[in-house]
């Protein structure tokens, strides 16, 4: 399956929300990487078919989304940024709920619902209420919704937010699990949720994007860009306030500073490897250009 974001912007009022959006995506995990407020989650309800753009189009194998629409949607598999429930349903309720909506019914679809809460680790917990769940758990009931029609295409909006570091691992695997013959698009501000899992990632800022890569082009493209020094907490203090800055780690009674800088930031200043949270912070930090 092949989706083609062409040239997609979309207007709220006089404020331009996205501005051009183009890429490519096929089997695998993509990464939609931006920091919140950068135009993320109006994609991706756009790709769901849930808000319509302003200008430009999503191509489906070459076809006009709107034009094969039914059957764009019946390929689909969509897990928002929040998921709402009714007080009473449980976590078969809800699957049930799902499958009703998406034309499933039957004894075909009472075993896919088993077999997908089995592969989330929901199996013993159907019978519980959705609000008593935890975070993990009703990201897992997510997912498992999003897979009930098998879709060839997954659009999953921030899904790790408000997990913690276990459940996002556990939710990260999960996805790597399904992916195999999926197109994947995660859309997220938190970099290892795509460092890990993503093919290739597309960063997005200000309702822009640059080209989609492989995370290992962002991270070799900021060779020579990645600084270790030692300084003083007091140094930091005014240091941090005109340079990037990823990590500080305290060395004694001295702070260890990872400084992404093009050049050289100091005399004693030592290259380190980078990494892309590093390319991430770059990019973000830095004049947005795409090429």
């Amino acid at each position: 399956m092949k989706l083609t974001i062409k040239n997609i912007s979309k207007n709220y009022g006089k404020k331009q929300a996205l501005n051009g959006i183009s890429f490519e995506m096929e089997n695998g995990v993509y990464g939609l990487l931006g920091p919140n407020g950068a135009g993320k989650s109006t994609l991706i309800r756009i790709l769901a078919g849930v808000m319509e753009a302003s200008g430009g189009e999503v191509m489906v194998n070459g076809k006009n989304r709107k034009a094969c629409d039914r059957e764009y949607r019946s390929k689909l598999g969509y897990l928002p940024q929040s998921l709402d429930f009714y007080p009473e349903f449980s976590g078969l309720d809800y699957l049930r709920f799902i499958a009703a909506l998406k034309g499933m019914k039957g004894a075909a679809t009472e075993n896919k619902i088993k077999g997908l809460a089995e592969q989330v680790g929901l199996s013993g917990d159907l019978h519980r209420k959705c609000i008593n769940y935890s975070g993990g758990m009703k990201r897992r009931l997510g997912i498992a919704q999003a897979l009930l029609n098998n879709p060839e295409i997954l659009i999953l909006d921030e899904p790790t937010a408000g997990l913690d570091p276990h459940e996002r691992i556990k939710f990260r695997n999960l996805i790597s699990i399904f992916s195999r013959d999926r197109t994947v698009l995660l859309s997220t501000h938190i970099v290892s949720d795509v460092n890990s899992i993503a093919k290739q990632t597309v960063m997005i800022k200000d309702g822009m994007v640059g080209r989609m890569e492989r995370n290992e082009h962002f991270v070799d493209a900021m060779e020579g860009k990645v600084w270790l020094l030692i300084m003083l907490v007091d140094e930091l203090v005014v240091y941090q306030n005109n340079h990037i800055i990823s990590n500080v780690i305290p060395v004694g009674n001295r702070m260890e500073v990872r400084v992404v800088s093009d050049k050289k930031p100091a005399p004693d200043a030592v290259a380190t490897i980078p990494t892309l949270e590093d390319a991430y912070l770059y990019e973000f930090n830095s004049d947005w250009r795409t090429e």
